[in-house]
């Protein structure tokens, strides 16, 4: 049996069963054309954005961001996109965009600093919410935002669509859920990109932002600092002040990965060493050297990272390593493969789902991760079918919830050099005063920081 007809024929297709064809989408789900508004289109925001075009019959009616340039280009090529071919709404302030309410929910493509208060407001609002990962910069946000929607009952998808990767379902259904791996007691994830921001000061000195960019409300709740070319757009996650470094980006994904495949909850404590040992020179802030443990009651996941050198292995430089008893399991955005004890070959093999054939646009859009392309989409349809449900979407808010908050307890145990034990319960450290102190960070003024009580 090739891929193609396992995912046809096998658990891993009727995971998504119910997902409708693109033919069949507006009969089977939708009475009436959704409209949908999208907050920070920027590259991922259209690559979010254009899969949702690709997969429903949707009408972008709003679109936002404060640089004005990014904003329009994309209201432009929304235009050619979208059936009706009408022009979006553009706005600068994501709080005159959520005053219309024509729309029934909202994409939030913004940088990490930015998705808390826009994603409340959007479900106080009254409209379900697709919010990118990690939900926030720290614990309070993140806390907030799931009170916030289980308060307004509404439906938030996380963009960690690993859980809707074809070929990692196909791996889930095919090797763990068959028992191939046996016994499970740890897992490996990590990433060894070269993707900090290595400039100078010299490189990159303090400069006005350009015309384009209202950058005291790109700031917004975050510390008002002098710009530079790294910030914008997307330099902004060397910085500690907007996200949560690497751990915030590619660690988050990865642990998600590992809870989702192995059911796992929020770890009961978890440490983490690391800091900038290569780059002291760069402007950036975050660690460039990093390692966390999440002990979990089941198992322990330890993430590694560096921005700098070789990784151990070069077929998995982004990854997650799941050891059993039987034998290991290799994850990442490009395959799976798995290999039982003690063998040198993998037995079991599967590589991204590639829809050209439906999508034939994916093969030329400019900066589209195209073996990521079908996951979105699926993630899109999950989200979609929830929305028609009101189910509860594979990535909900509180799973998106859980591996963001143990990401950001990670960079706060190396900040304070001890582990931390988590308290579901309460919702904070046990036992340490200094670290519950760090759960919410200072918002700058008008700003003010949400709390789970308070949405």
């Amino acid at each position: 049996m090739n891929r193609r007809q396992f995912l046809k024929t096998t658990s891993a297709a009727l995971a998504f069963s119910t997902l409708p064809t693109l033919r069949s989408f507006s009969s089977d789900f939708i009475d009436v054309k959704k409209r949908v508004a999208i907050i920070g289109p920027g590259w991922y925001g259209k690559v979010d954005l254009f899969r949702l075009i690709q997969v429903a019959p949707v009408e972008v009616v709003s679109i936002c961001d404060v640089d004005s340039t990014m904003a329009n280009d994309a209201a432009d090529e929304v235009a050619t996109r979208q059936l009706s071919k009408k022009r979006p709404r553009v706005y600068s302030d994501y709080r005159q965009l959520l005053k219309e309410k024509d729309f029934d929910f909202v994409l939030i493509d913004t940088p990490d600093h930015w998705h808390a208060l826009p994603m409340i407001d959007a479900v106080k609002g009254g409209a379900d919410v697709w919010v990118q990962k990690p939900t926030s910069v720290d614990v309070v946000e993140s806390l907030a935002m799931l009170a916030a929607a289980r308060k307004h009952g509404k439906v938030v998808q996380v963009g960690t669509q690993r859980r809707s990767t074809p070929h990692l379902i196909e791996a889930r259904d095919r090797v763990i859920k068959e028992g191939l791996l046996g016994a499970i007691s740890h897992a490996d994830i990590c990433c060894y990109f070269h993707m900090r921001k290595s400039l100078t000061i010299d490189q990159a000195p303090d400069i006005p932002p350009p015309d384009n960019l209202d950058f005291e409300l790109w700031t917004g709740p975050a510390p008002l600092q002098p710009y530079n070319s790294i910030i914008h757009p997307r330099g902004w996650r060397a910085y500690m002040e907007y996200g949560n470094g690497i751990v915030g980006d590619m660690c988050v994904h990865m642990l998600d990965l590992v809870r989702w495949m192995l059911d796992l909850g929020m770890p009961k404590s978890i440490s983490s060493i690391g800091g900038i040992y290569m780059d002291p020179a760069s402007r950036a802030n975050i660690s460039d050297t990093q390692t966390a443990t999440f002990e979990f009651p089941e198992m322990n996941v330890v993430w590694n990272h560096r921005s700098w050198g070789e990784a151990p292995d070069p077929d998995y430089p982004w990854a997650a390593i799941i050891y059993g008893e039987k034998g290991t399991l290799k994850l990442s955005v490009h395959k799976y493969e798995f290999f039982p004890h003690k063998e040198k070959n993998a037995t079991l093999s599967g590589t991204p789902l590639f829809e050209y054939e439906q999508y034939p646009i994916d093969k030329t859009e400019e900066r589209l991760e195209r073996h990521v392309a079908s996951a979105v989409r699926w993630h899109m349809l999950d989200f979609l079918r929830n929305i028609e449900s009101r189910g509860r979407p594979v990535a909900d808010i509180e799973q998106g919830v859980t591996s963001s908050i143990a990401c950001i307890l990670a960079n706060l145990s190396m900040n304070l050099g001890r582990s931390l034990e988590w308290d579901p319960v309460t919702n904070k450290v046990k036992n340490d005063d200094e670290a519950n102190a760090l759960l919410a960070r200072p918002y700058r003024k008008p700003w003010i920081h949400p709390h789970p009580d308070r949405v």
